[in-house]
């Protein structure tokens, strides 16, 4: 595998993810660990369980670096079982449950994964798997080829395994979400989770915090907040399913009385604009966090006016390399901004030719940190199309994202350099769409952009040119289309066009196609 040697911080993690989690469920075996839907798991009852999930998967085979696939909604058995995967020395593979069942073949295929772990839920999403050569383990089900995940606890051993884990094993390995060809499966390793435990106390994570969660744990936004509250030995709240009354209700002092939040952009939004959103106590709010897309400016403003505690947002990939951080509330006149750069990260701009932009200029967004990637899994390949090096040879991950820096330092993103669309603060690759567009027989060209949505922040537009006779409405081509993409990918529309604009190199100008739906 391709080796990226990320920047070392000034004071080196010395201690993994599974081994503070460990010393900290010593600490206050009494306060809640994990609350989510009426299950309310001490810090015993959850450092016990996991012990529980470590030896029955270890008792199935699974040894040091083995993959373990998840796919399921946010839960307690799910918050267990991924601690549990490490500790037994795995390494966690969460499935989005928004993936087509094509997407999702081809996932745990590409990882191997010697166990799945599956709740009832998405049962029809992975009909696959009863054919293949792999240990099924069911959540809250009973079905013939699987096993029960309750009896299997049951009968596992509680004592702590104490498997041996080193800061380059995989910790965790998480999928894009793509629908055509084999989606990259992106290595994190402990040193790179070890590493994130550095806002633990800065966020004040150690500090009693009560964490409320409501994206799935299959996706990096939801881990970068989950993982600091386990290991400041505080609780974390978990959302099955995100609603905004929902939210409010749990984070209410008088409820659960959230401390922190992770929430991605149109959280925020339908949130402050519930009407009954004036009728909650938010008091014991402290720490709102925002990322996976940017949060607009007049919602930073809204958040900033009707909901307590500080308000940070941070900027990067799921690969890691350069993360910035604005903390709103200090820095009211940078909120179209998405802050400097994270202590530690170093980002750069870079022109079509590879060199380094001139002060004020715009650039594709390339960072390095302590927080890397090992690397897309298997897949030298596409590793090295992201990488960028510096004069002294030294790696940076590319964005695919252009921006600049202002005269105060602070990031400014403009348009994208990669068709991505970001659609509740999941990542649809526009690349994908067109493919299945294109292979609709009354379709000869195609386009998806993204275009503005109240429910979604932006949602993804098809533009078609039909072959000559063909009878499809716009409609018909949608419909068509949607049959084969996972629920997170679907057109909104398609629209039928007589011709799609072009550079004099052929490439189709989506700029212009967007510019007449944003303002």
């Amino acid at each position: 595998m391709l080796k990226i040697t990320p920047s070392m911080p000034e004071n080196p993690p010395q201690e993994t993810v599974v081994a503070a989690v460990r010393r900290v469920a010593q600490v206050h075996p009494d306060r809640d660990a994990v609350v989510c839907d009426g299950t309310r798991l001490s810090w015993a009852a959850f450092d016990r369980s996991i012990n529980q999930a470590a030896n029955m998967l270890i008792a199935r085979g699974v040894t040091r670096g083995d993959r373990v696939a998840v796919l399921s909604p946010n839960s307690a058995a799910y918050a267990v079982l991924f601690m549990g995967i490490l500790r037994a020395g795995g390494c966690v593979v969460p499935l989005s449950t928004m993936a087509s069942t094509e997407a999702l073949e081809k996932m745990v295929q590409d990882c191997g994964a010697r166990v799945i772990c599956l709740a009832q839920t998405y049962r029809e999403l992975v009909p696959f798997v009863d054919a293949m050569e792999i240990t099924r383990i069911a959540l809250d089900f009973d079905a013939e080829g699987f096993e029960s995940y309750p009896a299997a606890m049951e009968a596992a051993d509680t004592t702590d395994p104490m498997v041996p884990v080193a800061m380059e094993d995989g910790f965790n390995l998480i999928y894009s979400s793509g629908t055509t060809g084999t989606p990259k499966g992106i290595l994190h390793t402990h040193f790179l989770r070890a590493a994130q435990m550095d806002r633990v106390t800065a966020n004040g994570y150690d500090d009693a915090a009560r964490t409320l969660i409501s994206t799935p744990l299959y996706s990096n936004t939801t881990i970068v907040a989950f993982l600091p509250t386990l290991v400041g030995g505080s609780t974390v709240i978990l959302m099955s399913k995100f609603d905004a009354q929902g939210w409010l209700a749990l984070a209410d002092a008088d409820a659960e009385a959230a401390t922190h939040t992770m929430l991605v952009p149109v959280q925020y939004k339908r949130i402050v604009e519930l009407p009954v959103f004036a009728d909650y106590n938010l008091s014991a709010l402290r720490l709102k966090l925002s990322t996976s897309a940017p949060l607009r400016a007049d919602v930073k403003q809204k958040v900033l006016a009707q909901m307590p505690g500080k308000l940070v947002e941070y900027y990067g990939l799921t690969e890691g390399g350069g993360v910035t951080v604005l903390i709103a509330d200090e820095n009211p006149t940078k909120l179209h901004t998405v802050g400097m750069p994270a202590p530690g990260c170093d980002i750069r701009l870079i022109g079509p030719d590879g060199g380094e932009v001139a002060p004020g200029e715009v650039g594709e967004i390339c960072g390095r940190s302590p927080t890397m990637m090992a690397g897309y899994y298997g897949r030298d390949d596409l590793t090295e199309e992201t990488l960028w090096r510096n004069a002294d040879g030294e790696v940076y991950f590319r964005s695919g994202d252009m921006g600049s820096f202002d005269d105060d330092g602070f990031l400014v993103l403009s348009d994208r350099k990669k068709d991505m669309i970001i659609s509740g603060g999941l990542n649809i690759y526009a690349n994908d769409l067109e493919l299945i567009l294109l292979a609709d027989p009354e379709v000869t060209d195609a386009a998806v952009i993204g275009v503005p949505s109240e429910q979604w922040g932006e949602t993804p537009l098809g533009l078609v040119v039909l072959r000559e006779g063909a009878e499809a409405t716009g409609d018909d081509i949608r419909a068509r289309a949607n049959e084969k993409l996972g629920k997170s990918h679907r057109l909104s529309a398609v629209e039928v066009r007589d011709v799609l604009p072009r550079s004099s190199i052929g490439k189709i100008l989506k700029k212009d196609l967007r510019a007449a739906y944003w303002p």
